[in-house]
């Protein structure tokens, strides 16, 4: 095998053909031409790869690389040819084994945009001693879920640590505002999710749970966040959250990972903003009764959102920390694009590049864990994400 630092690629983008793969790639050929990492792009096929080069705009000598998951050793091949891999294609749970496993195998870094905490816990309790033995750096959940809100909270903390000397015991993620379509792929992955837990009952308490993803710790009671409720803090009404199931987990597993630097108390939950009063009540209601996902007008996947829609898309969060004593500290993350694919296209290159230089050791982990500040640093020169204390 050979040595990471004489790989011929840096970062290879597997599933550059899709919907999310496509954005990924354009992003890095037009973002760091000629300036940044060496890159290549991968997929099934020859063809439909140079068709892709050509639609994005991608220099014609853009290396393209045939590999399937469905093909050990393509896999294989694919995991010793670059020092990262960012992968878009899912459902993980029906194709992303593979390659994780050539990867940890390799001691390669791999970054995805995995939303399915079932799998996530599995591979995790499956490869984790391995990734810590072969040096690789697994960054599950690098796009809009979860890196605003990992990142958002352990941001939070910090400031919250050198303002009072202690975090915040209880943290608040509340969506102010979003715009931005879902596609095909995030619609295929939750269906992959509950065909799993119809087959095996046993995996539910994981998907139910917020701590799913922290195996040997069982943290406080969380709030549940299902049920629209009216915050007093913020003299608005709260909505349930699609993401939270996922975001929620993987915040707690960055506090696990870094030792708790949270609190080994630590409350967190995710809600979204819907305004005061009798029409803010209206619309959380109305929120939580209006399935998001899982209807017959799901986009197939490879469908998404189109250019107009990504570029206009926008997203910000905030975050609320509370002590006991009545003391809080808010903190906010705001992103230009469209949530699921225009910025989390841009996260999940930078996490790629991040990984680059990052000198933690090999783990199962979060971008929080593994990358903390320095992914933060990038998506703020890069990305067009904002991360700020608010006053």
């Amino acid at each position: 095998m050979t040595a990471k630092a004489d790989r011929p690629f840096d970062i290879v983008v597997y599933g550059a053909t899709g919907y999310t793969g496509r954005l990924v790639a354009e992003y890095l050929a037009h973002h760091y031409q000629g300036k940044g990492p060496k890159w290549a792009m991968a997929g099934r096929s020859a063809a439909k790869l140079a068709q892709v080069r050509d639609l994005i705009g991608a220099p014609a000598d853009t290396p393209l690389a045939v590999a399937n998951s469905d093909d050990p050793a393509s896999m294989r091949a694919l995991a010793e040819s670059t020092r990262v891999v960012v992968t878009t294609v899912g459902p993980y749970q029906l194709y992303g084994e593979p390659l994780l496993a050539a990867c940890v195998a390799a001691g390669t870094d791999y970054a995805d945009l995995c939303g399915e905490p079932v799998w996530m816990r599995q591979m995790a309790d499956k490869y984790h001693a391995a990734a810590q033995a072969s040096g690789a750096r697994i960054a599950f959940s690098s796009g809009f879920d979860s890196i605003p809100f990992d990142l958002g909270v352990l941001m939070l903390q910090q400031e919250a640590k050198a303002r009072f000397g202690a975090p915040a015991p209880r943290v608040k993620g509340r969506v102010r505002a979003m715009q931005g379509k879902f596609s095909g792929g995030t619609a295929a992955s939750l269906t992959a999710t509950m065909t799993a837990l119809g087959k095996d009952p046993s995996l539910v308490p994981i998907m139910v749970s917020a701590f799913g993803l922290t195996p040997g710790f069982e943290g406080p009671a969380q709030p549940r966040g299902d049920a629209p409720e009216y915050d007093e803090a913020l003299g608005s009404w709260c909505a349930p959250f699609i993401m939270a199931v996922i975001n929620t987990k993987n915040v707690h597993r960055t506090n696990l990972l870094l030792g708790h630097p949270y609190g080994a108390d630590f409350v967190y939950d995710e809600m979204v903003l819907t305004g005061p009063g009798e029409q803010g009540e209206a619309i959380a209601k109305h929120v939580a009764a209006t399935p998001m996902i899982g209807t017959e007008n799901d986009p197939k996947p490879g469908e998404g959102p189109t250019k107009e829609e990504r570029d206009t898309g926008h997203y910000d969060v905030l975050f609320l920390g509370e002590y006991p004593d009545g003391r809080t500290i808010r903190y906010g993350v705001k992103g230009r694009y469209d949530p699921g694919y225009g910025s989390t296209s841009r996260m999940l290159a930078e996490t790629g590049i991040a990984l680059l230089a990052c000198p933690a050791g090999g783990a199962i982990a979060t971008p929080g864990a593994l990358l903390g500040q320095a992914l933060v640093q990038r998506l703020r020169d890069h990305a067009e994400i904002t991360f700020a204390v608010e006053d």
